[in-house]
């Protein structure tokens, strides 16, 4: 089959294409390289220099034949710079997946798979695990974008026909297990990469938010899924859309504590992390954990790489291997 991937060149899109590759479909990968990297494109897939702004360039692409789907995984995806920019990100993440719709249902996309999170839930603690169906209450304007589009795909398969899967990722972490893929944002913001950087010297002691949330060592709880898995659940919600749309969540339904992800990248690597506390970020709920359930139910799919210290392995064996990222890959 032939799909396109919008931000096949960022963590998660380049992951899903070499995964759909790897299953010999055809890919088109769209990126404008903002933050993505033209060395994270797998081999074998066509890539499209397009930015989703540009309404002409996405209905050029577009029209390029019939297409089995369309993974959307372009975003501008920063909670924290959300705050400081709100605007921005609501025009931003709006308008280019607008655009990215519009063109789909031009030209006949029957099958849509929208990269959604986990900030739809908010800031709020709440009893985990979190349900596919609670409580909508976006604790920022990239949350609020997000849910913003996923009521833009109801529109779209109420009056075009093109059904959805808008699918909540949890905390995306590690790297392919064969190494040709990893994780490389600039400015770097998630705690698995920046513990590893920290271990290796390349970035001064990590800092951890808070040590009094209401959990077993005092830090927060974050539920971590392997990008490897998360891909195969994208892959394996296509033959819903065949007979409807859906939403999931998407985790590992286990939570790991801060503390936790320190001490198994010291155990992985057999080297001491250097970290010291720092006080509680403003909007951090204490435990944020999926129930995936009905993912699990509705399409067999179970993540196999669910224990931390395999996430952090792949991760880490990625990391020392390329040092400079994508820069010289």
């Amino acid at each position: 089959m032939r799909y396109l991937v919008t931000g096949g060149a960022g963590f998660i899109g380049s992951h899903v294409a070499l995964t759909l590759l790897d299953s010999g479909h055809e890919v088109v990968v769209l990126d404008n390289l903002s933050t993505g990297h033209r060395a994270a494109v797998p081999p074998g897939a066509r890539f499209e220099q397009v930015d989703l702004l540009d309404a002409t360039a996405v209905e050029r692409v577009l029209s390029q034949g019939t297409w089995d789907g369309v993974l959307h995984f372009a975003a501008l995806c920063l909670v924290g710079a959300s705050m400081v920019e709100p605007y921005h990100y609501l025009h931003h993440n709006t308008l280019t997946s607008l655009n990215l719709i519009n063109a789909c249902t031009k030209y006949g996309v029957k099958r849509f798979v929208f990269s959604s999170t986990a900030a739809l839930f908010g800031g709020a603690d709440r009893p985990p695990p979190i349900a596919d169906d609670a409580l909508i209450d976006p604790g920022s304007p990239y949350g609020e974008s997000k849910f913003f589009i996923e009521r833009t795909l109801l529109w779209a398969d109420r009056i075009h026909g093109m059904r959805h899967a808008c699918l909540r990722y949890f905390n995306a972490a590690g790297a392919d297990l064969t190494g040709r893929l990893g994780e490389d944002h600039r400015p770097e913001t998630h705690l698995i990469p920046l513990t590893i950087d920290a271990m290796l010297g390349r970035r001064p002691a990590l800092k951890l938010f808070g040590h009094d949330y209401p959990t077993p060592d005092g830090t927060c709880i974050r539920d971590y899924i392997h990008v490897t898995d998360l891909a195969d659940a994208h892959i394996r919600v296509m033959d819903q859309l065949n007979e409807r749309s859906v939403t999931y969540n998407l985790g590992n339904g286990t939570g790991f504590s801060n503390l936790e992800v320190i001490q198994s990248v010291s155990r992985v690597s057999g080297r001491n992390v250097p970290w010291e506390w720092a006080a509680r970020r403003e909007g951090d709920p204490s435990v944020l954990v999926a129930d995936s359930s009905r993912i699990r139910r509705e399409t067999n799919w179970n993540p196999h790489y669910s224990d931390i210290d395999t996430i952090v392995e792949t991760a880490l064996r990625w990391r020392v291997n390329h040092p400079n990222g994508y820069q010289h890959t």
